[in-house]
């Protein structure tokens, strides 16, 4: 086995550094790629560029799984843009507003409406805020308190789900990170025993309901109500505002004829579809990865086929154009795509160049494998922060911290949540994230006024992520997901109390 010493650490921490210096994933990747085929191929540009695309690139392109990886997330991504387009997301959310009757509960059919629209992390802001806008103006809520619903009920309930284009996005990653050490463990076993370590995203989904609970605000969140409710004049908002009702205009467009089965039965058709053939396979053969690939396959096309035909039955959409619709929701994971290919790349070239042995011999004396968890995490949140990407800063780091956390003694499933955690965190709170901006649009309110009231609640359920990931490298046990329910009530409850203060008007 070659020996690369300290340039072994080459591609990942110019991954790591053009991704925050530039905000481009895609280039960060690639300088991870050719600076360590350029070690590989002693130095020689040309050796390394042919290395680059012949060994790494193509290979993972070609590589039987990766291919159905791809196909899986094309068809999933045509599902979400079916739904979207047919109006039944939309349907769906106004039927919650039936049952709106006082401040607290306009909060919670937003968290609720939110969690039912599982299936798309920048979509459902555009679907959900521009119907609860006018409720939270009865009820005198500041758009901020809507933004802030709005963005945490996107990716942290996306990433929960196993079965999604989030799902099959980090089985995908799971499945090359383990290949490279020698583990055969199947990815979908392995994402389903992550779920209860994926600290953030629960407290993320809690914090809200216990906001409500308490019933006051701290901090940005409360100045914005006071100066909602005195009516100052917030001239910033212009463009927001602009985007907002160019896209309420052409969904109300869209959705004048909406029935709320076309979006129910479909997505009916797929929860029924996964969880038959799920059971299928554990009852007969078991469960493997091309199971879940086919299940999601054969489910997602299923439900499109009946969206697309509800969608003729009900608006006259014709089949041309459902197909239209559907390929246009493909070709918007075509991004998503390129970047998990590069990512395999590096993961393989970092397994060529020995990056994880290397670090495991430094740090392996200095570093307890129950604190790695916490480290992976902050890391993954440096990094999505900086760069606005939860999706990129899960393939960069997945293919460092599973092989290293693997040669320290880490556990698996708390390494791998760390990741997702860490990188959903900087997400959220990401001036630069898509959703955090289209969160803005949906609720139509100043964009930093979102990112600086977000940031003093997701901070405080960051914070409390960190310290679960310290408890849960001592004890690894899912009961550490309780204590840490319990830690930010009781933070988020200390804080209103002495920093609270309710600003509606007596």
């Amino acid at each position: 086995m070659d020996d690369y010493g300290i340039l072994s650490l080459v591609p990942p921490l110019l991954t790591i550094a053009v991704a925050l210096y530039s905000k481009n994933v895609l280039l960060a990747l690639v300088s991870g790629i050719l600076s360590g085929t350029l070690i590989l191929a002693n130095f020689n540009p040309f050796n390394a560029m042919l290395d680059a695309i012949e060994n790494q690139v193509l290979k993972e392109v070609v590589n039987g799984t990766q291919i159905q990886v791809i196909l899986v997330i094309f068809i999933i991504g045509g599902f979400v843009k079916l739904l979207e387009v047919s109006g039944g997301a939309g349907a769906f959310a106004r039927k919650m507003t039936s049952i709106v009757t006082s401040r607290s509960r306009a909060q919670i059919i937003v968290w609720l409406s939110g969690l039912g629209i599982f299936f798309t992390d920048s979509g459902n802001s555009l679907i959900i805020g521009p119907l609860y806008r006018s409720v939270f103006d009865e009820f005198k809520i500041c758009r901020e308190k809507l933004a802030y619903i709005l963005d945490t009920t996107s990716s942290p309930i996306s990433i929960l789900i196993p079965f999604i284009g989030w799902g099959a996005y980090i089985m995908s990653l799971i499945d090359k990170s383990y290949a490279e050490i020698g583990l055969s463990e199947d990815s979908f076993a392995v994402l389903i025993k992550v779920i209860p370590f994926q600290f953030y995203a629960f407290l993320a989904l809690a914090t809200v309901p216990i906001i409500v609970f308490i019933g006051k605000d701290y901090g940005p969140m409360r100045r914005m109500q006071a100066r909602y409710i005195a009516g100052v004049d917030e001239d910033n908002m212009a463009p927001v505002r602009a985007l907002s009702e160019k896209d309420s205009e052409t969904k109300d467009a869209e959705i004048v004829d909406d029935r709320i089965g076309i979006f129910l039965y479909p997505l009916g058709v797929m929860l029924l579809l996964v969880g038959g053939l799920i059971t299928w396979h554990a009852t007969h053969d078991g469960i493997s990865g091309v199971h879940i690939r086919s299940t999601l396959i054969i489910a997602y096309l299923c439900a499109s086929l009946t969206c697309v035909e509800m969608m003729r039955r009900y608006r006259s959409t014709s089949y041309t154009e459902s197909l239209g619709v559907f390929i246009k929701g493909a070709e918007s994971m075509v991004y998503i795509s390129i970047v998990l290919v590069l990512a395999w790349s590096l993961s393989s070239v970092t397994s060529d160049i020995h990056t994880a042995d290397y670090i495991a011999s430094i740090i392996s004396g200095s570093v307890s494998p129950m604190y790695f968890p916490m480290i992976v995490f902050v890391l993954g949140a440096v990094i999505s922060l900086s760069t606005g990407s939860s999706y990129g800063t899960f393939a960069i780091l997945m293919s460092i911290a599973v092989p290293v956390g693997f040669d320290l003694g880490a556990s698996m499933y708390l390494t791998i949540a760390a990741v997702l955690s860490g990188g959903l965190f900087g997400d959220h709170v990401s001036p630069i994230s898509d959703t955090t901006v289209l969160a803005s649009v949906g609720a139509e309110c100043a964009h930093l006024d979102h990112v600086s009231t977000q940031a003093a609640y997701a901070g405080v359920t960051g914070l409390v992520a960190l310290i679960a990931y310290g408890f849960a490298g001592v004890y690894e046990t899912p009961f550490v997901l309780p204590i840490a329910f319990v830690i930010l009530f009781v933070m988020m409850y200390t804080l209103m109390r002495v920093f609270g203060g309710t600003s509606e008007k007596s």
